[in-house]
């Protein structure tokens, strides 16, 4: 490929390590591992530097924070703003001469990701090795092209994001409506006409299953199998559940008697990590930390109703059943009571807010079909296989 030149990994990445020291006064954002998604290249949360106690890495707006402890997660970000983050994450700069938005797109491909996990050192917490990596050698284009690269993939992220902030605010107006129709009106006891029920008065209430784990054959990555909710499918990608990282094989739900849980349930976590909900988007199954909510003849509220109300409830005054871990058990869930108003307040909410949620939806659809697109093009246009034009030689 014209102008394409082969380079270490060294002569066109700086691995940053400014060391920061925690003095518990000044406030900077703090970003784990555990605030960065993995494979989506977001964040879902940013920690304060007055909750670490131990030395961290500084990091400059848009540098590169790579998740070196188990690097197949994908864990990569760009972040905006300045401040610390784990020692477990690298922070990375262009060198001269390099485009830093490109060096993004080139650490985030599949291609840099497998070749860092390939070459992991420690054996039960596998880490990417820098001095392996460093030595690596990989084909690049000019200058001008790379920028012509990474402007494609940047417009691709910039929707998304816009769409997410929008999903954001879309569902921020949902909750403050809820509060105001349902919440305020209640502080001072019920309005006459509402009533409280049990949710399990109101819907048919499941437990999902997880197949034995050492039998790794019901366990797939053929798209034709079924999405298999977990915990970590649930609250940092939006309301509604379009893909599950991992999947069963129709064999194993028949087997295992997994009930399936229909497209348009609200869903919910109840173990380890409480309170996380969603709604299906076409028919899934779940593991047994995740309750889902089955509406029958006598469900007296809405699909966004029991959404909200189940995002917006203390689940903490319900205690716990383990002294070791936060956990909730099914009987509780059940024995949860939820408020029903007369139907005209029912009817009346649901006309305002059923549109939010209907466009949260399409937006989360925009948002799945261009992170589809975003890496089905970086592979293409990091090895050359897909060009764009640009200006220079």
């Amino acid at each position: 490929m014209k102008g394409w030149r082969e380079y270490r990994l060294e002569q066109f990445a700086i691995l940053v390590k400014d060391i920061y020291k925690p003095n518990g006064k000044d406030e900077q954002k703090y970003i784990g591992l555990e605030h960065i998604e993995q494979e989506t290249l977001r964040l879902n949360s940013v920690g304060n530097s007055t909750d670490v106690i131990s030395n961290k890495f500084l990091f400059q707006a848009n540098d590169i924070l790579f998740g070196k402890l188990r690097p197949y997660f994908r864990k990569v970000i760009k972040p905006k703003f300045s401040g610390i983050c784990s020692t477990d994450i690298w922070v990375f700069r262009a060198k001269e001469g390099f485009s830093q938005d490109f060096l993004f797109y080139f650490l985030a491909n599949w291609d840099f990701v497998n070749t860092a996990s390939s070459g992991e050192g420690g054996t039960r917490m596998p880490r990417a090795d820098w001095k392996f990596l460093s030595k690596t050698k990989w084909l690049l284009p000019p200058l001008p092209e790379q920028k012509a690269i990474a402007a494609v993939l940047s417009s691709l992220d910039d929707k998304i994001d816009l769409l997410h902030r929008q999903n954001k605010t879309l569902e921020a107006m949902a909750e403050t409506l809820f509060r105001q129709w349902f919440v305020e009106p209640c502080k001072n006891g019920l309005p006459e006409g509402w009533e409280e029920k049990s949710l399990e008065e109101c819907v048919n209430i499941g437990i999902g299953r997880t197949p034995p784990r050492q039998e790794y054959q019901w366990f797939t990555e053929d798209p034709k199998g079924i999405k298999w909710i977990s915990i970590k499918d649930l609250g940092n990608n939006g309301v509604y559940i379009f893909d599950t990282d991992e999947n069963l094989t129709h064999e194993a739900v028949e087997k295992f008697n997994i009930p399936i849980i229909p497209k348009d349930t609200v869903v919910l976590s109840f173990k380890m990590t409480i309170g996380r909900v969603g709604i299906t988007s076409e028919d899934m199954v779940s593991n047994e930390a995740i309750a889902h909510f089955k509406f029958n003849q006598k469900t007296p509220f809405s699909l966004e109703y029991l959404y909200l109300f189940l995002k917006l409830y203390q689940y903490d005054t319900l205690g716990s059943t383990s002294s070791i871990v936060t956990a909730i058990n099914s009987n509780m869930i059940k024995q949860i009571t939820i408020l029903i108003p007369e139907n005209t307040i029912m009817d009346r909410f649901n006309h305002f807010v059923a549109p939010l949620f209907k466009k949260i939806r399409e937006n989360q659809i925009q948002i799945y079909t261009l992170e589809k697109l975003r890496d089905l093009l970086l592979p293409k246009l990091m090895s050359g296989e897909v060009r764009v034009e640009y200006n220079g030689d």
